[in-house]
């Protein structure tokens, strides 16, 4: 029967990869991947990770199961993260998941299950993830204007044009903070006015907060998943560990569902373990426990927080020089919004084919819709990327 298989397309993003570590030029940059590298292009384990690592290491004594939802102190801990205090514990169901990517396909699947004819609103562009597991649970998906390429902002009159046309149950997929793959972000008077348009046309919020911390702190990239979180009836939320604990490899992440009542929480807590029992029984936990022993120790908090904040100012320290430089040799500000993103990513708005020349003439290597990992730069890079951007015609 596997004569019948048919090869599946490559990842663009592994791709460019490959392509990068091919390519013999010395003064190649890697702008593709979307992980976080400091200064000398490696991506650290954090402080308080290692310290976590080690104390788990010398208490831990039994490798058995932890449950299908996983250990409780990681979900009270993230959701104390994530939400603080903006949502009763009581009203939320939670089970830990194979990083952001599991929490949204679980998220996904919950969806179909609920009610198998609602739509997926998604934002144009999106984390591709998102509509490659839509797809794949053939999900209708519905794309609504978000980035605008002249701008560099958001289309927020297009975008709230395209939601109010969502049907009552339909779910409206939003990025908590750090828009990826643009840069581009919501203020808190546009996210009320979305979670008015949620309200009043009966719709279902589900957020993806993949990275808080990297944007303008801890509290003040949740704010716009806590005033959803608080406002609406049902919300699904899908936490990653990955960037803000830089556990990539160790697969960390949990998802929330938020219902109104104590009934609605247990029949929604059975089906997220039933979920995972489905997909893989256990969540992982080595992770989960490194990030939940780091929130429960005040030392370990502040030291992870700390480091946190400097991956945060030194991200944004690279948006300033970029810009600045750009603006430099242009003589122009069109390049300003650089700074107002926001996290690991931005997204110039340029053609694939000026992407292309980037990559062929100056060895400047961003996915092909412009989108470039802004933790892929230093300080000496930043003004070989500004002459290519220029000397490329963007």
């Amino acid at each position: 029967m596997f004569e019948n298989l048919k090869e599946q397309p490559a990842d663009k993003i592994l791709a460019l990869m490959q392509m990068y570590r091919d390519d013999p030029r010395e003064n190649k940059i890697d702008l593709g991947v979307g992980v976080y590298k400091n200064a000398d292009g490696v991506t650290p384990v954090m402080r308080a990770v290692k310290a976590a690592e080690k104390r788990i290491w010398e208490e831990q004594e039994t490798k058995a199961y932890t449950g299908l939802a996983g250990d409780p102190a990681f979900a009270d801990a993230m959701i104390g993260l994530v939400l603080d205090d903006s949502v009763a514990r009581e009203n939320i169901a939670a089970v830990a998941t194979p990083g952001g990517t599991g929490a949204c396909r679980q998220a996904f699947e919950l969806v179909r299950m609920a009610n198998p004819k609602a739509r997926v609103f998604v934002s144009d562009p999106t984390w591709p993830n998102h509509l490659s597991i839509l797809n794949y649970l053939r999900i209708e998906t519905v794309p609504y204007r978000y980035f605008d390429n002249e701008t560099g902002g958001v289309d927020f009159d297009g975008m709230m044009e395209d939601l109010r046309t969502a049907h009552p149950g339909d779910v409206v997929l939003l990025h908590g903070c750090c828009h990826n793959p643009t840069g581009a972000n919501l203020n808190m008077v546009q996210w009320q006015e979305v979670v008015d348009l949620i309200r009043e046309n009966e719709l279902v919020a589900m957020i993806d907060i993949a990275y808080q911390g990297f944007g303008d702190g801890l509290d003040e990239d949740a704010a716009p998943t806590r005033l959803v979180a608080s406002s609406v009836p049902e919300c699904l939320i899908a936490a990653s560990c990955s960037k803000n604990f830089g556990v990539y490899r160790e697969r960390t992440g949990l998802l929330m569902a938020i219902s109104e009542t104590a009934e609605q929480v247990k029949v929604m807590q059975g089906n997220l373990a039933f979920l995972n029992r489905q997909n893989y029984s256990f969540p992982p936990d080595h992770g989960a426990r490194v990030v939940s022993t780091i929130l429960g120790d005040p030392e370990l908090r502040a030291d992870w927080a700390a480091e946190l904040e400097e991956v945060r100012l030194s991200m944004l320290g690279l948006r300033q020089q970029l810009a600045d430089e750009l603006q430099r040799l242009t003589g122009s500000d069109r390049f300003s919004f650089l700074a107002q993103h926001r996290g690991m990513f931005s997204r110039l708005g340029t053609s694939p084919e000026l992407v292309a020349k980037m990559r062929d003439d100056f060895g400047i290597y961003m996915v092909g819709d412009s989108r470039m990992n802004i933790a892929g730069l230093n300080q000496a890079t930043v003004p070989l990327l500004a002459k290519a951007i220029v000397d490329a015609g963007v």
